[in-house]
C-alpha cells in the first residue's frame, strides 16, 4: 500500500485575508475567481488573445495600456466597468472576433488583486468552471504541493470560487494528500450541489450582486464547466496559454 507521505499535499485557501497561513513558497498556486476574472482570462486566452496582463490598480491598467502596442484596458470595482478603462470584466465580451492577437491589461476587484499578493509560488495558474478539466489535469501533471486560492469578495469568503476549489478537490483527491479542512469543506460543499452550480449559486451574496446589473446569463456562462480548456499560466508577468 502506497504512503500517503508519497502524495504532494492540497490545500484551499478560503480568502486573501487567509493567505499569510499558507506557504505558497515552490507550490503550484491556482487563482480563483469565478465571477469573474479567472473566467474572462479562460475566454480571452482561448478566443485567440495573446496574453491577459493582470494588474492590481485602475490607474496601472491605464498606464501599461497606453504602452502596449494592440492591447485593451479592462476591469471593474465592485461588479462594474472601472471609470478609464475600456472594457469590463465578462467572458462574454472577449470572442475570437475581437480579442484574437490583442493584449488584454486587466484589473478586478478581488482576482487580479490576490494574484499579485502570491509570493515565491513555482507557478501560478488561474482557475474557474470554464477550464477545469484542465486545470485538473494540470496539476496532476506537476506532482507538486498545490495551494487553491480563492478570491472571495473583498476579503470575505464567497461560495461560488469555493465551489470551484471543491470540484477541483473532488477529481484529484486521490493523487494528493488532504490534511486541510479548507479542502474538505469545499469538497462536501461541492458534493452537494449535484453539478447543478448555477442553481445552487442562486442564494449567493454575489449572484444577487451581479443580478442587480442584469448579468444573469454571464453568471450562468461562468459556471458551464470546460467551455474553454486552456491553462492560463503566469510567465514573466502575463497570462498565456500553457502547452503540455
Amino acid at each position: 500500500m502506497t504512503s500517503l507521505k508519497s502524495f504532494p499535499s492540497l490545500e484551499v485557501c478560503l480568502s486573501p485575508s487567509l493567505l499569510h497561513l499558507y506557504d505558497t513558497r515552490g507550490a503550484v498556486v491556482v487563482i480563483i475567481d469565478v465571477f469573474r476574472a479567472t473566467s474572462t482570462i479562460a475566454a480571452a486566452l482561448h478566443n485567440g488573445a495573446k496574453s491577459v496582463v493582470p494588474v492590481a490598480s485602475v490607474q496601472d491598467c491605464i498606464t501599461l495600456g497606453n504602452t502596449l502596442p494592440n492591447s485593451l484596458t479592462a476591469g471593474e470595482r465592485d461588479g462594474k466597468v472601472a471609470p478609464g478603462l475600456q472594457h469590463g470584466n465578462s467572458p462574454l465580451e472577449y470572442p475570437s472576433a475581437f480579442i484574437s492577437g490583442k493584449t488584454l491589461v486587466l484589473t478586478t476587484t478581488n482576482g487580479t488583486r490576490l494574484l499579485h499578493m502570491i509570493e515565491g509560488a513555482d507557478t501560478i495558474i488561474t482557475g474557474s468552471f470554464l477550464n477545469l478539466t484542465e486545470t485538473c489535469t494540470f496539476l496532476l501533471s506537476q506532482k507538486k504541493r498545490v495551494i487553491l486560492g480563492c478570491a472571495g469578495w473583498k476579503d470575505r469568503f464567497n461560495l461560488e470560487d469555493t465551489l470551484f476549489a471543491g470540484a477541483v478537490v473532488e477529481k484529484i483527491k486521490d493523487q494528493f494528500t488532504i490534511m486541510c479542512d479548507s479542502a474538505k469543506g469545499a469538497m462536501h460543499l461541492h458534493n452537494q450541489t449535484g453539478g447543478n452550480y448555477i442553481d445552487f449559486l442562486k442564494d449567493s451574496s454575489h449572484y444577487k450582486r451581479l443580478s442587480a446589473y442584469g448579468l444573469q446569463e454571464e453568471m450562468a456562462y461562468c459556471t458551464t464547466p470546460d467551455l474553454h480548456p486552456i491553462v492560463p499560466i503566469l510567465h514573466n508577468g502575463a497570462l498565456v496559454v500553457h502547452t503540455f
